[in-house]
């Protein structure tokens, strides 16, 4: 059952990222694009990775969708068809996306009680973490300390991309101001 669920959320966000590229309406796409993170966050639900679940929902549903909206209230409503046609775009995705996947051919698969993860990483971590940082949370600890420069450097991104939104808005209303000649 497990197993249907996965393969069903992987056909409704590759449907979806698919008609994201097709739309030329902004409003779509943002909703879309809402849409598509919503899944993410079921899969990595189905994945028992609930607290990059929460994160996906909260930031790419959430503050993106919100943010991207804010920016289209001061922008145009859809997008402009493109002067001509090039393959390059996609050469490079099709190229990116093979080596990605051959670099993950030698992976363990997922759960498997003898991947590295599993063996050396995750026991240091439980056995450490009651004398290292004293938090009986150990997904806690592992967020908040041991991973603490990855938090904060999604921090970061979440505060530089609204602070990119605060300076678009802001130099939009200023451009126009002067094309009404004020």
């Amino acid at each position: 059952m497990e197993l249907a669920i996965t393969l069903i959320l992987f056909v409704a966000l590759v449907t979806t990222a698919i008609a994201i590229v097709v739309m030329r309406h902004l409003f779509s796409v943002v909703m879309l694009s809402g849409v598509f993170s919503l899944l993410a966050a079921l899969l990595f639900i189905v994945m028992d990775a609930v607290d990059v679940a929460f994160t996906e929902a909260a930031v790419g549903a959430g503050i993106s969708t919100v943010l991207m909206l804010g920016t289209i209230a001061l922008t145009a409503r859809s997008e402009l068809p493109p002067a001509k046609f090039s393959l390059t775009p996609l050469a490079v995705v099709v190229l990116t996306g093979a080596v990605l996947i051959y670099g993950t051919l030698d992976m363990p698969n997922f759960g498997t009680p003898d991947a590295p993860v599993q063996m050396h990483v995750g026991p240091d971590y439980i056995a450490k973490t009651p004398t290292d940082i004293d938090v009986p949370n150990i997904v806690t600890a592992v967020l908040a300390s041991y991973r603490g420069f990855d938090t904060l450097g999604e921090v970061t991104v979440v505060f530089t991309a609204g602070l990119g939104v605060i300076l678009l808005i802001s130099g939009l209303g200023k451009r126009q101001r002067r094309k009404r000649g004020r």
